[in-house]
């Protein structure tokens, strides 16, 4: 794909003076990036300068003659040294070329030449440039063009350039479908036997649509190899048993690894001859295995990790699991070590897990990974689990195991220094073996990146977090987090507008996970309550209250009721249509000798499972509340609780709120379930891993309904004989040993079904046709463009707010200076009676609790008597700075905020003004852009919001005026990224109409936005 400039400069003549020396500019390092390819790899991405000639040459040299002729349009062997020469100088301004390397070699070029309208070369102002590619064969088909083609448009963007114009040959097919698909308005036309194509670079809804679609299938494919290798190495295993190498070696065979085990010690050498280590042969390096190695888990000390990653880059290894310590948790030095390491595992398109990490494990059947030091492999099940600590990683797994789940994967990513839980999400987001996500974190990298993916993954299948370090002020050691001014309760507000399920400990993320895992999404908050404990019965009945559901009156079987009483009573709650969710509640009862009987729990629970299965479909969620009844938990959950099942061809379920399963690609083993705390020692020498061929048991949950009502075709149908004459599994039900536990995980089960249903149908960002945006860019362009504008931002002067507001139809009520009385007296006249006077010094202002507001001042003699006082009391009329506004009708008063945090992004708050709601940390939280839906949501979330709708007989407020505002407010803010903060109060709400009395805007350069841009990885 030959550029018009490069045609024109052809056809020069011999004597034609040369073109200029470009002149020099600032090597623009902001321009280099890592970026995941389609294929999971990696590549970096980074601006081709003078040095690169050797690079350029060699790269040129593998490339083969039918792609050199779709770059030039003519059979072209080699590069001439002119040609060298002007595709390694470039001025970064109106000619610029970006390489796309691996292991510090090209595997692709692309640049672009500015040109005028005519198709010459050309400076600024002209706004449009010719870009050509050129891809080594080698990498054809890894996404490595559409990358490019991201990043050039970045740069071409940035330097004023508007438009791309590209000349491609008809049978270049390849490269045409780069530019179609990229989603940017776009023209084509066939010119002189070439297809000439126009790009527009300004982004668009579907360019961005495209881009995060390609970014998704990149980074979930680059964890797919990681969690399905098909060879794995052992790097740093010893020679005698013990230590972490032999100890992930020994997990790896003993979990049933399908795939190829090689074990790595450097101290090897020829004169050991073949050498095995627990069976499996043994190499002093990954380049002596002569064999593709997938997969390397690094244990050697933190000093010898460089040589031993080289090692792995150089022979084609494709991730890293590094369990090695000693890096950024370790200080000033390891932060530096950490760095190094990934910049040289990217160089060699690896990526790690770790370092410090506790490792990777994947129960899938065809696969069997136990990549870390838990020397026992989890059941499999439906359950993917993230965590950045290795030691909450081993409580949850064993908290887990206890109770009878199974996990799909687990990963303990220590300080994520690549990976992070943001890629496992989008692995997640369409894993068929998933259909609950658990993750622990302790900081989250990307704050804006993971709440875009948790919404998105949260719309299929539930998302669960537990956050460490809420309130240390400051992340992990080993982590890199930008830093957030906001409050913790403000980011977990925010995560829940996301759809997460926010939790506050690990025993509320496995009773949660459990739940969610094994039942269908309750339909509504109505809870029937049964049981043979009339006072367990109220203690739920409390709970559930507490939480904000709905309980129904308890029903007392009293405790003369035996298994099959619990069967009928469960069967009748499930069919009545007035309950969306039951709760069994079960203590031991007392036999007709007066003793209590004890091990009645496994009748008790093939009870409960028949009347759940007896069910016409799975579509209310049924948990148990135990208090000493001896094997009820382990036989409810079977040992398999989370574990995928073969479903007969027309099996429906259904339920408002549920959604397909995912089916798995293998027959999972189920073990048995320990009756207490999991003691994790590994396997003996003759232990034998479960193995394929058990029979499957079948757990209904979330993930097992359909997203809306009616009925839903089961994904993976088997035929009309199997699906006859299977017998139907038995039902996993979630027991927990508390009514609060069961009723607060059932809660969060209503709250996100409830979120669920509205994502389903979600809300608009209004119109408004009287918004001025045009008019109200240049005001902002005209504080924050003068010479003597502080870099910082500015705080707008009353004037200036209430002209900006206006361009977006918020009025704010005009106040009058004050400085003396006749000045107040005058104001009030042109005002008109009554009004009010208030002091807008800083110390008091909005706070009429220090009296600085005198209200309904009727006349003259009041509004100077009031002065007077103020004067008197407070200060003089300096200090005081008074104002004279006119009364509103009465109301309820708010206040409206929006502020952009550099974490987080813009947010939307609202509350009640007053000491009261401030002192209570009554303020609700929205991301901008809000939605008329999340305005809605936001103005009912508050505590006091009983206030605004007729409390006690008094006036509902006109709460779609105030909801309006929010809006306008919300659409100012995501307009224009410079109002970096705006403060509304008070805003007096009325029954009819509202008043906003008080306005603060500030301004400032806008922050930079890393989700907007082209892909590319954390740089380091």
């Amino acid at each position: 794909m030959q550029s018009a400039s490069e045609q024109s400069e052809a056809a020069e003549q011999p004597a034609s003076p040369a073109r200029p020396e470009p002149p020099a500019h600032d090597y623009p390092d902001h321009w280099e990036a890592d970026v995941v390819l389609r294929d999971g790899g990696t590549a970096r991405i980074r601006p081709i300068t003078a040095d690169d000639a050797e690079r350029l040459v060699s790269f040129y040299e593998q490339v083969s003659d039918e792609s050199k002729y779709y770059r030039f349009f003519a059979p072209y062997p080699r590069l001439s040294a002119k040609d060298v020469h002007r595709f390694t100088h470039h001025d970064f301004v109106d000619r610029v070329g970006l390489a796309a390397t691996v292991g510090g070699e090209f595997i692709a070029t692309v640049r672009y030449d500015r040109i005028d309208d005519r198709g010459l070369p050309a400076s600024a102002p002209a706004d449009e440039a010719e870009v050509a590619f050129l891809v080594q064969d080698a990498h054809q088909g890894r996404g490595v063009a559409s990358a490019l083609l991201e990043h050039i448009a970045a740069v071409a963007r940035e330097r004023d350039i508007r438009r791309f114009a590209a000349e491609v040959l008809p049978a270049n097919t390849k490269m045409i479908k780069v530019f179609t698909d990229a989603g940017y308005t776009q023209k084509r036309s066939f010119e002189d036997g070439s297809v000439r194509l126009h790009l527009d670079l300004e982004p668009t809804d579907r360019s961005l649509a495209v881009q995060r679609a390609r970014e998704q299938r990149a980074e979930a494919r680059s964890v797919q190899r990681l969690l399905t290798p098909r060879s794995v190495a052992v790097v740093g295993a010893g020679r005698a048993p013990g230590g972490v190498g032999r100890t992930v070696l020994r997990n790896l065979l003993g979990a049933g690894y399908t795939g190829r085990v090689y074990a790595v010690n450097a101290a090897l050498g020829e004169s050991d001859g073949a050498v095995e280590f627990d069976g499996v042969p043994a190499h002093p390096s990954v380049g002596a295995i002569g064999e593709p190695v997938d997969l390397a888990i690094v244990a050697v000390p933190a000093e010898r990790v460089p040589e031993a990653v080289a090692d792995c880059g150089e022979h084609g290894v494709q991730g890293l699991v590094v369990l090695s310590a000693g890096y950024a948790e370790s200080g000033a030095d390891g932060r530096e070590r950490q760095r190094q390491l990934v910049r040289q595992a990217r160089s060699y398109g690896m990526r790690i897990i770790g370092p410090n990490a506790f490792g990777i494990i994947n129960t899938t059947p065809d696969v069997r990974l136990n990549a870390s030091l838990a020397p026992q492999m989890p059941a499999a099940g439906r359950i993917g689990l993230f965590t950045q600590s290795g030691a909450i990683g081993i409580a949850l797994l064993a908290g887990l195991h206890r109770r009878g789940a199974g996990l799909s994967s687990f990963i303990s990513a220590g300080n994520r220094a690549d990976v992070s839980g943001n890629d496992f999400l989008q692995h997640w987001y369409d894993d068929p073996g998933t259909d609950v996500v658990l993750l622990y974190l302790e900081s989250i990298g990307n704050p804006r990146k993971f709440t875009r993916l948790a919404r998105r993954t949260a719309a299929v299948k539930p998302v669960v977090v537990v956050k460490g370090a809420r309130h240390s002020g400051s992340a992990p050691p080993g982590h890199r987090v930008p830093v957030t001014r906001i409050p913790h309760g403000t980011v977990s507000a925010l995560l829940r507008q996301a759809g997460v399920i926010r939790v506050d400990t690990v025993t509320e993320l496995v009773d949660a996970g459990l739940l969610l895992a094994a039942q269908p999404l309750p339909a509504g908050p109505r809870v029937a309550i049964l049981g043979n404990s009339e006072s367990l019965g109220l203690l739920t009945y409390d709970a559930c209250l507490t939480e904000g559901l709905r309980p129904l009156r308890p029903l007392d079987l009293t405790t003369a009721a035996e298994p099959a009483d619990f069967r009928d009573a469960l069967a009748a709650a499930l069919a009545d249509e007035t309950s969306d969710a039951v709760v069994v509640n079960a203590i031991p009862w007392v036999g007709e000798n007066g003793a209590t009987e004890f091990g009645d729990g496994e009748v008790l629970a093939a009870s409960l499972r028949e009347a759940v299965a007896s069910a016409p479909a799975p579509t209310k969620p049924v948990v148990v509340v135990h208090v000493e009844m001896g094997g009820l938990a382990e036989a409810l959950a079977v040992a398999t609780s989370t574990r995928p099942a073969s479903r007969g061809r027309g099996a429906t379920t259904a339920g408002p709120g549920a959604r397909p399963t995912g089916t798995s690609t293998g027959t999972p083993t189920p073990t048995a379930a320990s009756t207490g705390t999991p003691t994790w020692t590994p396997p003996g020498p003759g232990a034998v891993p479960p193995g394929p061929g058990t029979a499957p048991i079948a757990a209904s949950g979330p993930g097992a309904a359909a997203s809306g009502p009616g009925p839903a075709q089961a994904p993976q149908a088997l035929s009309e004989e199997a699906s006859s004459s299977s017998p139907a599994p038995p039902a996993t039900i979630p027991a927990y040993p508390a009514a609060e536990r069961a009723v607060r995980a059932l809660a969060e089960a209503v709250r996100y079904g409830q979120w669920r249903r509205q994502a389903a149908e979600p809300g608009r960002v209004p119109e408004y046709e009287d918004i001025d945006e045009a008019g109200a860019a240049a005001l902002i362009e005209r504080v924050l463009g003068h010479d003597g504008a502080d870099p910082r931002g500015v705080t707008l002067d009353t004037a200036q707010a209430g002209e900006l507001l206006a361009r977006y139809g918020i009025d704010v009520l005009p106040t009058l200076p004050a400085p003396s009385p006749d000045a107040a007296v005058a104001a009030a006249g042109r005002l008109g009676y009554p009004v009010a006077l208030k002091t807008t010094a800083p110390h008091l202002r909005h706070r009429p609790d220090l009296g600085g507001v005198r209200l309904d001042l009727a006349s003259e003699e009041q509004l100077r008597t009031a002065y007077a006082e103020l004067t008197e009391v407070l200060g003089k009329p300096e200090e005081l700075q008074p104002v004279v506004q006119a009364m509103v009708p009465r109301g309820v008063d708010t206040v409206v905020r929006s502020a952009i945090d550099p974490a987080v992004g813009a947010v939307l708050s609202f509350g009640l003004s007053g000491a009261a709601s401030e002192l209570l940390g009554d303020t609700a939280h929205r991301l901008v852009p809000a939605t008329d839906r999340d305005v809605a949501d936001l103005v009912r979330s508050l505590r006091t919001a009983p206030l605004l709708f007729g409390w006690r007989g008094s006036a509902p407020v006109d709460t779609p005026a105030l909801e309006e505002v929010l809006l306008r407010v919300s659409r100012l803010v995501d307009d224009h990224p410079e109002v970096v903060a705006v403060s509304l109060e008070p805003v007096v709400v009325a029954p009819r109409g509202l008043s906003v009395l008080g306005a603060t805007v500030r301004l400032a350069p806008p922050p930079p936005r890393t989700d907007l841009g082209p892909r590319s990885l954390p740089s380091y």
